[in-house]
C-alpha cells in the first residue's frame, strides 16, 4: 500500500473521530439542561453518523463525519413542582442524554482516535527506514 495513502486514510479517521467527540462532548454538557419555559422541550440528545466517502485524489475509500441525526427517544421526567419549566403536572422535562453511554461511546472515539495516530505513526516509521535503506 501507498504510504501517503494509508496516511490520508487514518487522517480521515481523525477528523471523524474529533468530530464524533465534539458531539458526545456537547451531550455530556448538556446532560442537566433544563427548558427555559414551562412545557417546552429541553435540549435533544445528539447522534453522529459516518460515511464512506471515496477520495479521488489517492483513489480510496475514507471516512468522513456524516450527519448528525437527533435522537427521539422520550425525555426524561422529574417531579419538581417549583422548577419555573415544570409543566401544570409539576413535571420538568430533563434531555435524553445518559452520561455513562455518553462516556462509553467517548471511549470508543478516543480509541478509535488513538489507533489512527498509531497507524500514522508506524507509516511514518516506515517511511523513514525505507529513505535510511535507499541511503545506504
Amino acid at each position: 500500500m501507498d504510504f501517503m495513502k494509508a496516511m490520508s486514510i487514518a487522517a480521515s479517521g481523525l477528523r471523524a473521530q474529533a468530530g464524533r467527540m465534539r458531539i458526545i462532548s456537547e451531550n455530556i454538557a448538556n446532560a442537566d439542561s433544563t427548558p427555559t419555559s414551562s412545557g417546552a422541550d429541553p435540549y435533544r440528545r445528539k447522534v453522529p453518523t459516518f460515511v464512506s466517502q471515496l477520495d479521488h485524489m489517492i483513489d480510496a475509500r475514507v471516512v468522513e463525519l456524516g450527519k448528525v441525526r437527533t435522537d427521539s427517544s422520550e425525555f426524561r421526567l422529574k417531579y419538581e413542582p417549583g422548577h419555573p419549566a415544570a409543566d401544570s403536572n409539576g413535571y420538568v422535562k430533563y434531555p435524553n442524554v445518559n452520561p455513562l453511554i455518553e462516556m462509553t461511546d467517548m471511549r470508543e472515539a478516543q480509541r478509535s482516535y488513538e489507533a489512527n495516530v498509531n497507524v500514522i505513526s508506524a507509516t511514518r516509521r516506515m517511511m523513514m527506514r525505507t529513505m535510511d535503506i535507499l541511503k545506504a
